[in-house]
């Protein structure tokens, strides 16, 4: 009877401990989109990930590539370098700027659907705001609703619903630093 399993076979136990060729493999690719994540961020959020010297001198080289095929040569070098240091520290600076993107993302949303309901004369949206903001200017934001809301009847260009947009932006920054 011959058994493929090591955990059965007495004499193949302890052979061999490490991870699977596939496992390496997984890791690899996982680094190589790691560094596709660190290329597509603005160079403010890549200075603000302390990278190691190499590593930014390959990511500067990657973005200045035209040639496809040498610019995936380029992601799969410095896939290679993330491999050869403690990459965890970088992938989680990495999350923290993508969470933080994902979060202004989710506050423009917000803010847009706020501005819309308020010119549509959402009389619950405006308690909401008023309530976010008790500091709120609130016959500043009544005079941008009403000029946001007449804009939008006669079709004309949407300058007031800017404002509108604009305001309730300042009003949410304020409120952050406050915090």
């Amino acid at each position: 009877m011959t058994s493929n399993n090591y955990d059965e076979d007495p004499k193949l136990e302890g052979l061999y401990d490490g991870p699977s060729k596939t496992q390496l493999k997984r890791e690899s690719h996982h680094l190589v989109d790691v560094g596709e994540e660190i290329l597509k961020l603005s160079s403010e959020d890549r200075r603000s990930l302390q990278l190691p010297d190499e590593l930014d001198e390959a990511i500067a080289t990657a973005l200045k590539i035209k040639s496809r095929s040498g610019l995936k040569r380029q992601r799969l070098y410095i896939g290679k370098l993330l491999r050869s240091i403690d990459s965890e520290v970088i992938e989680a600076r990495l999350r923290k700027i993508q969470h933080r993107h994902d979060t202004n993302t989710a506050q423009f949303k917000r803010l847009e659907k706020w501005r819309d309901s308020l010119i549509e004369n959402d009389k619950h949206t405006l308690n909401e705001v008023i309530s976010r903001y008790p500091d709120i200017d609130r016959q500043h934001i009544n005079q941008l609703i009403r000029a946001a809301h007449q804009e939008k009847q006669q079709d004309k260009p949407p300058a007031a619903s800017r404002k509108l947009f604009k305001y309730l932006r300042e009003l949410e920054d304020e409120k952050a630093v406050n915090s």
